[in-house]
């Protein structure tokens, strides 16, 4: 069970005029409970472990800083990762131009961000590394949608808020999503037609 799921909606608020009152210890719990839902929506925009572990930092350190702007009543996560959002795009806006020669890409199963236990034959370790790389396929929006409902098992209202778009487009994303990966994963799977 992920942490955010122990804490309520009411505790949340109250651990933010906490840390607005500078309290470590409700900021460590927050941390705590939304580091990985962080770390995804910033991996699924940057695709670069680093990158992404560098925006973690700053959203929450942003999160800090300006947890007097949150407003009693909004939906917190879509808050913090709006925050996330933002970064990532201006953290690839800044980095564009870096070369990344020494860099391999890593898919989400090899970042144990995926859920499930190891494969228990090479055959389902090779289709797994399969839809990891047809996730990696997706163009940035549909990834993060995709990312955002099947892992971070998200609902479309929330991924729209999320991601400032509407639910009609947040479904249409995910549509397109699906329909790529299975496109692409037929021929794994033995389907011709």
């Amino acid at each position: 069970m992920d942490r955010e799921c122990l804490i309520g909606t009411e505790d949340i608020h109250a651990l933010v005029r906490e840390i607005q009152n500078g309290s470590r210890e409700a900021f460590m719990t927050i941390v705590g409970a939304f580091q990985q839902r962080v770390f995804m929506m910033a991996y699924s925009m940057l695709r670069n472990k680093e990158d992404a572990l560098d925006v973690v930092q700053e959203t929450f350190l942003r999160l800090f800083q300006k947890a007097g702007q949150f407003k009693e009543g909004c939906n917190f996560q879509g808050w913090l990762l709006q925050i996330t959002r933002n970064l990532s795009v201006d953290y690839y806006r800044k980095n564009t131009r870096k070369k990344r020669e020494f860099e391999s890409p890593k898919s989400l199963d090899r970042l144990q961000v995926a859920a499930g236990p190891d494969p228990a034959s090479s055959s389902a370790g090779e289709m797994r590394d399969v839809f990891s790389r047809g996730i990696d396929k997706l163009a940035s929006r549909q990834r993060m949608v995709f990312v955002l409902r099947h892992v971070d098992e998200l609902q479309f209202n929330e991924i729209s808020e999320t991601m400032n778009i509407s639910v009609g487009t947040v479904k249409s994303l995910h549509f397109k999503a699906v329909q790529n990966l299975r496109k692409w994963l037929r021929p794994y799977m033995g389907i011709t037609s």
